[in-house]
């Protein structure tokens, strides 16, 4: 790209967009994101992008749908305004649990929106630890799937635990553990689990010795928090201690803060692809950082370079 690199963000999560251009050492693009009187999205950008290479940083947090749309209007705006490249910058991306028909008469919605993205104008997406690596074949378009495992594990080093156990709370994600485990070292178990129904799940058994060893519950999302304190009770019969879980993504809907602070994790470490909620007890939340990351990323793809090294 010979055009000169643009970021914008939207109103998801300013404090990692500051974080990302401050790791940048360059402005964020001037931009109005807002809502009318009426309840409608409002954007209108303040700066020329002509020819530019730009980012569009958006997290799809809570209201997803609103920040969903502000990401599309952003995306639309910058299309119409001749921007040369648009590259939507997507630290969580919402409906990716729902990639798939589980059962008849249901949409696969983390499809429509990757083709809501492609349709407003989206030329590169840029997305941390999508649910289901499949998704990136939902677009027609690059997709940079960055993962946050080698941040987690450099962060989980540094509490100096020996032994750890890295824990998959259920068969899915025996690979994302058996990953994390081999960044940090020691074994792993593996629990057996069932979904009677949406966001609710059952522990069935564990595969693994956990007796007297810490314990890192290893996953994706932390969404209602119900996965992670099923696998922690199990743990705490099982003798492990201390029991620490590890997510990319904190959801922590409804009331996951206090439903965790109540559980026997001694510790929570997730990044900040999203924002924390406003209320809710923090003291088991240790937030990492990906601003950094991100912001490697960004240079990487402006200036045509590897993205794949960030992995290692």
């Amino acid at each position: 790209m010979d055009g000169r690199l643009q970021v914008f963000s939207g109103t998801s999560h300013p404090q990692l967009a500051k974080e990302i251009m401050r790791e940048l050492e360059a402005p964020l693009g001037r931009a109005v994101v807002g809502t009318w009187k009426n309840g409608e999205t409002r954007v209108k950008l303040e700066e020329n992008v002509r020819g530019s290479d730009v980012f569009v940083i958006q997290s799809m947090s809570d209201p997803v749908d609103h920040h969903l749309m502000e990401l599309l209007l952003i995306i639309d705006a910058l299309r119409r305004a001749s921007a040369a490249r648009i590259t939507a910058v997507i630290p969580y991306y919402a409906y990716a649990k729902q990639e798939k028909k589980t059962t008849g008469r249901e949409p696969i919605s983390a499809k429509l929106v990757a083709n809501l993205l492609t349709t407003a104008g989206a030329h590169r997406i840029v997305a941390m630890d999508l649910h289901s690596p499949a998704i990136e074949g939902f677009f027609d378009i690059p997709v940079d799937h960055l993962r946050a495992a080698p941040i987690l594990a450099r962060h989980i080093k540094r509490q100096n635990l020996d032994d750890v156990v890295a824990v998959s709370p259920d068969a899915g994600g025996v690979a994302r553990a058996e990953d994390l485990r081999g960044r940090v070292g020691g074994s792993l178990a593996i629990i057996s689990k069932r979904h009677p129904g949406p966001d609710v799940s059952e522990a069935l058994e564990m595969v693994g010795d956990v007796d007297g060893k810490p314990a890192v519950i290893v996953d994706d999302m932390i969404s209602t928090g119900g996965t992670v304190v099923l696998a922690a009770d199990l743990l705490r019969e099982r003798g492990a201690s201390p029991i620490l879980a590890a997510a990319t993504h904190g959801i922590f809907a409804q009331d996951g803060l206090t439903l965790i602070d109540a559980s026997p994790i001694d510790k929570v470490f997730v990044t900040d692809t999203l924002p924390l909620p406003e209320t809710g007890p923090r003291d088991k939340i240790d937030v990492v950082t990906v601003a950094p990351f991100f912001a490697e990323a960004i240079t990487r793809i402006h200036k045509d370079l590897s993205v794949s090294a960030l992995f290692t």
